[in-house]
């Protein structure tokens, strides 16, 4: 069996009214499909196909989690998916496509609906992975915090800022339950630089 043979749908075979498909979709599944950027799923997919006359119609939903990568931290980040996606599909002479329809040849008598699925899936998923403000591993935070914190010339990059803002944030955050209420001590180049980006008329 291939990999994705699972996912094969029998168009032909098909009684005329409403079918109902469902397919799980894990780590392996994207793995196979050699998809970097997810690290771990748990998924469902619920494929409803309704046929009339010479055209099926296929709505798929699909929900659950995928487990990306934070681009700013790197620590595991889990992103919730509730997405949606409909097209229509009938045979015809040759195979073509567009946003609405795709047409297969007489000589197909399923559709993997394999590369549908992942694609409706990856949409769904932000070009950037980072966590909410404030919810970085704090280690790696502190390390970038000290990196960006030696290089003053980067006072105007865009990731600079953002990064200002969320050390603010989470220096600020109330303490976790039972944890510890002492703070880090803060390196003084950092407030040097917070200093130099709140005043960039100033001369240094």
């Amino acid at each position: 069996m291939g990999k994705f043979s699972a996912f094969n749908l029998p168009l032909k075979t098909l009684p005329e009214g409403v079918s109902e498909f469902t397919y799980h979709l894990d780590k392996q599944f994207f793995k196979n499909m050699e998809n970097s950027d997810i690290h771990d799923a748990n998924l469902e997919t619920l494929l409803t196909v309704t046929h009339r006359n010479d055209l099926y119609t296929l709505s798929m939903h699909v929900t659950g989690d995928v487990t990306l990568i934070c681009d700013r931290c790197l620590d595991n980040l889990v992103f919730p998916i509730d997405t949606t996606y409909d097209i229509a599909v009938k045979y015809g002479d040759d195979y073509d496509e567009t946003d609405e329809l795709l047409v297969i040849p007489y000589s197909d008598n399923s559709l993997n609906v394999s590369y549908m699925i992942h694609d409706t899936v990856s949409l769904a998923i932000p070009i950037k992975h980072v966590h909410p403000l404030g919810k970085c591993n704090r280690a790696m935070s502190a390390l970038l915090r000290k990196h960006r914190a030696t290089k003053p010339d980067d006072e105007d990059d865009p990731l600079t800022s953002q990064l200002i803002d969320e050390m603010d944030d989470m220096d600020t955050a109330p303490d976790i339950p039972g944890g510890s209420s002492e703070q880090a001590p803060v390196d003084p180049r950092w407030n040097d630089l917070k200093k130099f980006s709140s005043n960039p008329d100033s001369e240094s």
